[in-house]
This record gives C-alpha cells, structure tokens and sequence, in this order.
C-alpha cells in the first residue's frame, strides 16, 4: 500500500460511506413457496403471489428507526420473478392476482423510501431461471437485461444504488460495455457494485470486514459460488459493503425465526464492518402479507437503540483535541474512564493512515501507554478496549503515505 493516496473517491462514494448502515429486503414470488432455495427446480406460478396486507411504509419506517439510512429491494432474483408489472416477461406481479395484476411493489417501495427520507435501492439478478433463452442466446439475453433495467431505471425516478449479484453467473458472459451504458445514461448518479462498480460487495455473506479493509483495491470478489475475482486493470477507490442475514434464511420462512441473531451477535456484526469502514446492508425477509415479521422487527429496533446508547453521547470530541504534527491528543480536565475511541479519516484527499497507535496518559501515574494498534482507519474506525481510567489519549499516526488529517474523533465509556 505505497500509492492509495493518489487514488481519490468521488462526491458520491464519500457520501455512500456516510450512510454506513442499510436494510436489504429479499421479497418475491419464492417468498409465498416454503423451503424454496437458490436455483429450485421447483416450478412457481405467479398465481402465488398474493401479499394481502402489503406495507412498505413499515419496512421503511423501521429502518429509520433503526438509524438506516438506505434500504435495497429485490427487483428480480435468480428465480426470475419479476415484483413490477414488466413488459417483457409473462413472470411478474402483472401475472398475479394481488391488486386484480395492477400492483407494483417497486412503486411502492420507493415511494415510501421517499416518505421517510431513506436512499431507495434495487437489486437485480442478472441470473434469470425463468428465460430459456439465458443459456441459449446471450444477445438475446442482454436485450432482456437492458429492457428491464431500462423500466426499472427510467419510471421510479432517482434510484441510488443498483445491487448486481454474481451469483449464478460465474461463467456467463454479459455485455457489459452496453449494460452499464445504459444504465449510467439512464441513471448518471446510480451507485453499481459490479461491471463498472462504484462500490464492492466484501466478499462473504458474514457481515463481516477484514482487517485492514482498504479503500482502493485493484479486483472485487464476484460471487460466494467461486474464487475467481474481477480483475480492475488498475487501482480504484470502491468502498467495501458486507451484507447479512437477520436469520438464517434471506427469503421469509416459517420455520428459522429461531436463528434470529441475538443483540450481542448484531452489535459484533457492527463492530466487525462499520467500525472497520465498511457499510453493513442486513436482511430481513417480509412475511407473506407483506410486513417485516414482528421479532424482526423488534430486534432491528433494539439494534438501533443499542447503537445510540452506545455512540450517540461521547464523552469527548474532536472539538477538545489539539493536532501536533502526526498526532491528535485529548485532554480533558479530569481523569475519565474510557472503553472506546472512533476515529474517522478525512478521505477527500484519498486515505493516507497506513498505520496508526492509541496511547493513554494513565490517572495515576500519568504514563503514556500503547492500548491499541491498528493498520487503517478509511471512513470509520471504533476502537473498543477494557474501560480504563485515563488522563489523556493520543492518537498518532505511525505509517501514512501522504499528510493524514482526521475529520472526527470522539471518546466513550459504553459500559458492558
């Protein structure tokens, strides 16, 4: 890591890594068929799909709640099935009976993304189970790729992200130059994960970042089903997202609400992406009438307040640290207990901290000790250490590539 300062984000990525935590929402014809998996041979009629008291108020109005700040809805997945009236499929809510085939769940979901202030985000497998022409004739594939991308691009208004999933297509070859094309001279804004990503998927379906998580990286992981990565041909600023599951399923199922993930669990899964300047997008499956299920629902919640209690109410801020050269020192006027520090780096100028050490100023002895040592900090590092009593911290900045300049740092005693 010698040249990551010479490769910069833009105004977009910056303001992607400040939403930090979304909800990703797997909904869809397979919701309604129990125990259905990724490329079911089951065959699923859109007869099926009836969610008798849809709400995407609910599902929106909980992530905000929670502290969201982004939600991302499955448009299609692997099965194919489309949650808007398509054009150029007979395998959509058109085909249904919900809403005499007059509904559209994308309409909905977005216009309550709207409401609450939430960046609406679509997800669109370009596996597609349902086409036989998929295999058979990839130009006629890419026409099909392209037509409904254009509808789901050009009829909803602004959509933030479009979340392409590898999964299923390891091996299939994609028009890509076209594809992407189309979708930035329909959408310029739209953030892509994949093709010509802006950000990138961290690899695994854990939740869970590496460390260090670098900003700039020069290939992206494709698919959990192989080890090939996409190759960049060179370095590029692509935030890292890691994505998970509240229960053990992404889709609703009757029978795994008791793999709902603990307080405990969902604040380590926190810890091990956000605070290590990676967004965490969670899952939660709505039920088949159309909600968010209620222990999901409380939960997602809980999570969200335990985040506030936990970061909400520092006992110290950037305000109260003086800059020396290479290192940023708080000193408050009496001995505090501490257990974490977050730090976050100004990346405008790309990110320059390739090493950095937390020290203390001990309450009795007044001694300053090495805590903690770590490689980067990117958008947001949370630094969690054994409470201790302290005169002082001292952030310093043991290995950088480039002037490093700290755009927040703030001091907390959370408490068990």
């Amino acid at each position: 890591m010698t040249t990551i300062h010479k490769v910069l984000p833009t105004e977009k990525q910056l303001a992607y890594q400040d939403w930090e935590f979304g909800l990703f929402l797997h909904f869809g014809l397979r919701t309604f068929y129990e125990g259905y998996v990724d490329f079911d041979e089951r065959a699923m009629s859109p007869a099926k799909f009836n969610p008798t008291n849809l709400d995407c108020e609910q599902w929106i109005r909980t992530a905000k709640e929670a502290g969201m700040k982004y939600a991302v809805l499955t448009a299609k997945h692997h099965d194919g099935f489309s949650n808007w009236p398509s054009a150029y499929t007979s395998f959509s809510v058109a085909q249904s009976e919900w809403k005499e085939g007059k509904g559209d769940v994308i309409r909905e979901f977005v216009d309550a993304c709207r409401k609450y202030g939430i960046k609406p985000g679509l997800y669109y497998s370009p596996y597609d189970g349902s086409v036989d022409f998929y295999t058979k004739d990839a130009k006629a594939y890419d026409d099909y790729f392209v037509n409904q991308i254009t509808e789901l691009l050009s009829n909803y208004g602004e959509i933030d992200i479009l979340w392409l999933d590898g999964c299923g297509s390891e091996g299939h070859e994609y028009d890509w130059p076209r594809i992407i094309g189309e979708v930035r001279r329909l959408q310029p804004n739209i953030l892509l994960n994949m093709g010509d990503p802006d950000f990138r998927w961290v690899g695994n379906e854990d939740g869970v970042a590496p460390v260090p998580s670098w900003n700039v990286v020069s290939a992206t992981e494709f698919s959990i089903l192989t080890e090939e990565k996409n190759q960049l041909g060179e370095p590029r600023w692509l935030p890292a997202e890691a994505d998970v599951q509240m229960r053990t399923n992404w889709f609703y199922s009757d029978n795994d609400e008791h793999t709902i993930k603990s307080i405990q669990e969902l604040m380590g899964l926190y810890y091990h992406s956000v605070g290590r300047g990676v967004n965490l997008l969670l899952n939660i499956g709505p039920n088949r009438e159309g909600v968010l299920p209620k222990k999901d629902t409380e939960q997602l919640l809980a999570m969200g307040m335990e985040i506030r209690r936990r970061f909400d109410h520092p006992i110290g801020t950037f305000h109260q640290c003086k800059n020396e050269d290479k290192k940023w020192i708080y000193k408050p006027e009496e001995p505090q207990i501490l257990d974490h520090v977050v730090i976050r780096e100004d990346l405008s100028k790309g990110e320059n901290v390739l090493q950095f050490k937390i020290s203390v100023i001990t309450a009795k002895s007044h001694q300053l000790l090495t805590i903690y040592e770590g490689k980067n900090i990117g958008h947001k590092a949370i630094i969690r250490f054994p409470a201790v009593k302290v005169r002082g911290v001292i952030l310093e900045t043991t290995e950088s590539d480039g002037t490093p300049v700290m755009k927040d740092m703030s001091f907390y005693h959370v408490g068990e």
